[in-house]
């Protein structure tokens, strides 16, 4: 599913460059849950950003799904990005003045849906991570865990094969934070492939495979056994 290879990326930093990611080899199959931890700078949401095709190396190879990712312009990107990829973020990042149910919608949208099919989609999303009665709150009348369950239903509908998350849990309490993990999971075992940035272990643990970055290098990578988050939920 994921396959790179001597993947590099610096930053121009007024006269000097930074070094962020210096030849990560990373390899992900189809259904894992990999969290990828590592301090702040480590190069763990640089990473994230080259999967997710928001930047791009400076030398390696990236290939998804058998396609190498390489020279795109904004519109292959776009494409590729609406047909393989799923993003959370710790921010949330909904539209403050649509509802639920318009936010999970949007990505259909762009993707030239019809508004009947986008309403249906949306709305079976919204159901699947528990929100279904409130498709028409809007972001200022939910909490931080149902916001970030708006964000999940809003990934999940373009039907994604890779769901990547940048410290999904880092705004949420610990109750709320193995909610979201419990929903995440289930949607792992669905067959989707998850990538969780997190600093925190407890979260770390309920995925199945733990990666650990280091100034720019994977310094460990090791398959856990897994934490159910529902253990944790009333």
């Amino acid at each position: 599913m994921i396959d790179i290879s001597d993947l590099h990326k610096s930053y121009k930093m007024g006269q000097n460059s930074l070094h962020v990611l210096k030849g990560i080899d990373f390899k992900a199959d189809e259904g894992e849950m990999v969290a990828i931890m590592g301090s702040s700078g480590s190069g763990k949401s640089t990473l994230l950003n080259i999967l997710g095709m928001l930047d791009e190396a400076d030398a390696g190879t990236y290939i998804l799904d058998g396609k190498e990712i390489k020279d795109l312009d904004e519109t292959k990107a776009a494409i590729y990005r609406n047909k393989f990829l799923g993003f959370v973020f710790q921010s949330f990042n909904l539209i403050a003045y649509k509802t639920a149910l318009e936010n999970v919608m949007l990505p259909l949208y762009y993707q030239k849906v019809s508004r009947k099919e986008r309403q249906t989609r949306a709305q079976k999303f919204l159901e699947q991570v528990g929100l279904g009665p409130w498709a028409t709150h809007r972001p200022n009348e939910l909490s931080g865990g149902q916001k970030q369950r708006v964000a999940i239903a809003r990934a999940l509908v373009s039907k994604p094969k890779v769901l990547l998350a940048d410290e999904p849990t880092g705004a949420l309490d610990s109750k709320t934070s193995y909610e979201l993990m419990d929903v995440l999971q289930t949607i792992n075992n669905q067959g989707i492939t998850l990538l969780i940035v997190t600093h925190e272990e407890d979260i770390a643990n309920m995925c199945k495979r733990i990666v650990h970055l280091r100034d720019g290098i994977i310094v460990s990578d090791k398959k856990v056994t897994q934490v159910k988050a529902s253990q944790y939920v009333e």
